[in-house]
């Protein structure tokens, strides 16, 4: 249950990318960072819009946001925040997560049937959105309007706008 993160830059070309396998051990460059905190199976991965952090959702229930930038100030911790709301179930299913298009909110599918929206600077729930029927497995907010779309296990999707603007 770790991020790991590798310097693709120093992949010594084709033939040691294609070594590399899923592992990335053989020749598919440098470990540059391996952080840990979620204590189940991560099962999406979204980096925020100025490319600094990194926003996983978690079978353990929990969608956590960590640091990416080389240099990391706080001793190199790299765990931010925690989001909690969100719910994985026995479905076991790849939940996914995104930011908005400003970084200011984060959500993340989930299993309760609900679609959770979170403040990013606060860790607050801004938003609890239930009408699905079936496990959220996406949610995605619009580039540029205050909307958000969800996708479901029941094999709908709804979109909607929020209050505010982005």
């Amino acid at each position: 249950n770790y991020l790991n993160a590798w310097d693709i830059r120093t992949i010594g070309g084709a033939s040691s990318a294609a070594g590399a396998g899923a592992g990335g051990s053989k020749g598919g460059g440098s470990m540059t960072m391996k952080m840990k905190g979620h204590t189940d199976t991560i099962t999406s991965l979204a980096l925020n819009p100025k490319g600094t952090h990194l926003l996983s959702n978690s079978m353990d229930g929990t969608m956590k946001t960590w640091d990416i930038r080389p240099f990391v100030e706080d001793g190199g911790k790299r765990q931010c925040k925690t989001f909690v709301g969100g719910t994985h179930n026995a479905e076991k299913g790849l939940l996914n997560c995104a930011w908005s298009s400003d970084g200011s909110m984060v959500t993340g599918g989930s299993a309760d049937k609900v679609v959770h929206i979170w403040d990013e600077l606060t860790s607050e729930e801004l938003y609890y959105l239930p009408g699905h029927t079936g496990c959220v497995n996406s949610v995605i907010f619009h580039p540029k309007e205050n909307v958000i779309a969800s996708a479901s296990s029941d094999k709908s999707i709804f979109v909607g706008e929020l209050s505010g603007s982005i």
